[in-house]
């Protein structure tokens, strides 16, 4: 479900790093929402990272 379906912009991996310099794995989700937008001329909901929102390539149903 953490992906965007227009960018396909998804879950990505990497370590964290305490102050001791400990590494543990860890991930960054994308920030998505729900939100219902036209897709092939019709109505429907999908999940959308912010960046596509804000910049246009989605088009929001009313």
């Amino acid at each position: 479900m953490a992906k965007c379906e227009f960018c396909d912009k998804g879950v990505s991996f990497g370590i964290a790093v305490s102050h001791s310099h400990r590494r543990s794995n860890r991930t960054w989700k994308p920030n998505l929402k729900r939100v219902k937008a036209v897709v092939d001329g019709s109505p429907r909901r999908v999940y959308v990272c912010t960046r596509c929102l804000r910049s246009g390539k989605v088009t929001r149903a009313v």
